[in-house]
This record gives C-alpha cells, structure tokens and sequence, in this order.
C-alpha cells in the first residue's frame, strides 16, 4: 500500500503565508484498472500528517480503511439515522431528538461533511450554546441540556462509524460540559413542607392525583395513565404499568422508565381518598366512565377524557 505527504502553501487574505500537510493514499483501483487516491488533510504539522499516513496505510493493509465520505452531517441525521433510530425509541425521544437536531445542530453544523467534522466544532457549539443557546430568551442553555445535545450527537456518529461512513466518530474525543456537584444534589421536601403541600391541595379537582404523586414519588405520566385495572383498594397498593407521554401535542400511551413496571404500597389516607375518587367518578354516570373507550383511567378531564401529564405539572405550579 503506497501513500505519500504532500505539501501545500497558500497566501492568506492578510497576507501570512499559511502550510498545510496532506495525506495521499491509493485505495483499491476502479474496476477498468485505473488508479485511484485519497487525501486526507490538511494538517498543520508534517509530523501530524506522518502519523496520519502510517495510520491509514495500517488501515488499509488490515481492511479497516475507510474512504473519506462526501455526505453533509444533516443528511446524515435526517435521511438515514433517524428513520432508524424510530424504530428503536419511544415517541417522545424521537421528538426530543429532532427538536434538538433542528434546533441546535443543523444550524452550526448540518452542512459539514462528516469526514471534516473536528472534535473542536462540538467544543465551539457547546460553549456558545452554555451562553446564549435559548431561542427564545437569547440566554445561556443549561449544562444538562448541552449534556443531552452531546449525546445525540456522539450517538448519530457512532452509528455513522458502524454504517461504514466514518473511520472512528470525532465526537470521542469531545468532553461536554460537567454540571456542578451542587446542582446535581437532590433536594426533598421536609415532613412539615409536605404537609403543607396536602394542605394546599385539600378540594382541588386534581387532588387525589396530586397527593398520590407526593406520597409515592411517581411520576406524573405514570400517574396519568393510572388505570382503575392498576389500582388494590383492598391491599393499597398501585401497579405502574404504562405512561402517558405528550408528543408534539398529541397523548400517547408508553411503557414506563422500567419496562417491567412497578408496584408501590400506600398508606392508609392516600387509599381513603382514592376511594372517595372512585365514588366521585361513578356518580357522573356511564358517559363519563365510558369515555376514551371505557379504559378507566383514574385521573381524567373534567369531561372524562384522558388527563394531559402537563395538566398535573400546571396545577402543581399554580399552587
């Protein structure tokens, strides 16, 4: 396998002469016999592009080599990963990943070809987004987030690596930004401050799902799509066995964070008021039970329809 350094010098617009090094590899000829060769580059060192050199013809020896591809980020992640990755994610991820794809990778870095993208853009695009990353507010986009960004990105190149398009994905080398240690702590409310909370929520609509929420830590989606088939009055406990997710608008049905479900036990009260729940649905009659083709959710609109999870987070911050 042959491949050779060649060298390259252009004068800049202010002036300074500026040298690049590339890396000329022949790969497997075309099949009238004709010669074919690759560049890679350009690299600001010769030693750099040594190393390079002795990298792809390893590669090339052993059958690892990979042709540089011309195919753009964005066609990459709209046209060919994505459809893959909805098959394999729920709804709601699909929708969180193609929000932020929109939204905060296309823009910087869709029209780059995957073989140029440097470990040094991602850098470039997390530290602009930790300052003024919100489309909306102009304001910085928080640690977390710029994390999530990280990881749909490190995800699509891996994927891009397995696709045979790139030799190793250059998101590897990227470190996204840490959170603090004390914005990662986990606050819980006190006994006095949960008391207060039931206190608050005594005769609101949503109340039964509300306290449920705080006596068991549930989720709000999971609490949403409680059904009365998931509900032992008798033995007080409820099983978790599907959530409700909004996407895009819409209320979808989903398994919970843990595929096999869970059961929680409850305590006396929080069974009490579910029970009083029960009795105050059966006495709007059929139509409000029947609603949503006779599921029987536990938590519902006020016409008998399923509950947005939205709705839960609404109440719980207007009070």
């Amino acid at each position: 396998m042959q491949g050779h350094i060649h060298k390259r010098v252009r004068i800049c617009s202010n002036g300074r002469v500026s040298t690049l090094w590339y890396v000329v590899v022949d790969v497997p000829r075309h099949a009238d016999g004709k010669r074919r060769q690759k560049w890679h580059g350009g690299y600001r060192t010769k030693r750099a592009a040594q190393a390079i050199r002795a990298r792809l013809i390893h590669e090339l020896s052993t059958g690892y080599y990979v042709e540089p591809s011309t195919m753009r980020f964005d066609e990459w992640l709209w046209d060919y990963w994505m459809p893959v990755v909805e098959t394999r994610v729920k709804p709601s991820t699909v929708h969180a990943y193609r929000t932020t794809i929109r939204n905060h990778i296309a823009p910087e870095l869709g029209g780059i070809p995957l073989a140029r993208l440097k470990p040094q853009m991602f850098n470039n695009l997390y530290q602009r987004l930790l300052k003024s990353g919100n489309m909306v507010t102009g304001e910085g986009l928080a640690v977390s987030f710029v994390r999530s960004i990280h990881s749909v990105i490190r995800k699509s190149l891996n994927d891009a690596v397995d696709a045979g398009l790139l030799p190793r994905s250059p998101a590897k080398a990227v470190k996204p930004p840490r959170e603090r240690a004390s914005s990662m702590e986990l606050r819980y409310w006190t006994p006095t401050e949960l008391r207060t909370f039931l206190d608050l929520i005594r005769g609101h609509r949503l109340e039964a799902a509300l306290h449920l929420i705080a006596m068991t830590g549930a989720r709000r989606g999971e609490i949403a799509g409680l059904r009365w088939v998931d509900v032992d009055l008798e033995a007080a406990r409820i099983t978790i066995r599907q959530t409700l997710l909004t996407v895009g608008g819409e209320i979808q049905v989903s398994s919970p964070k843990s595929s096999r479900g869970r059961t929680l036990d409850l305590d006396e009260k929080t069974a009490a008021l579910l029970r009083r729940h029960l009795d105050q649905q059966q006495s709007r009659g059929e139509a409000y039970l029947n609603r949503d083709g006779g599921v029987g959710y536990v938590f519902r609109r006020k016409d008998g329809g399923r509950i947005d999870p939205r709705d839960l987070y609404a109440a719980f911050r207007w009070i």
